[in-house]
């Protein structure tokens, strides 16, 4: 995923109109609070690629089961992931790709890594 392509021309000056907005702020800092977990990253970085089950996703991030249901809960109640029943399984999927965006573009900023690297 090249994130260079997909940057909107905004002006760095416009985050500064988020200053005066209340709920905007507090909706960001809310949904960054539900990704700010590694375990969470790592579960929305396996659904980046397709939506999984709850076991291929633990099997894919190397942990309990009951740990991983308890943060898929998380990021569904923060409305981050949507849910698909089929049969007795329940599967999960990224809801709006733009937040794996903002994983990538979190990476490159933070960590000097693009995608490709």
């Amino acid at each position: 995923m090249e994130i260079r392509e997909q940057r909107s021309p905004r002006h760095p000056r416009d985050i500064f109109e988020l200053i005066g907005r209340r709920e905007q702020i507090d909706r960001m800092a809310h949904a960054m609070r539900a990704i700010a977990h590694p375990l969470r990253l790592k579960v929305l970085c396996v659904l980046g690629e397709h939506e999984s089950s709850v076991q291929d996703i633990v099997e894919a991030v190397g942990t309990s089961q009951s740990n991983v249901s308890q943060h898929l809960a998380i990021l569904r109640e923060k409305g981050i992931l949507g849910t698909r029943r089929s049969a007795n399984r329940v599967y999960y999927s990224v809801k709006d790709q733009r937040t794996l965006q903002l994983i990538a573009t979190m990476r490159e900023v933070l960590c000097g890594t693009s995608a490709r690297s």
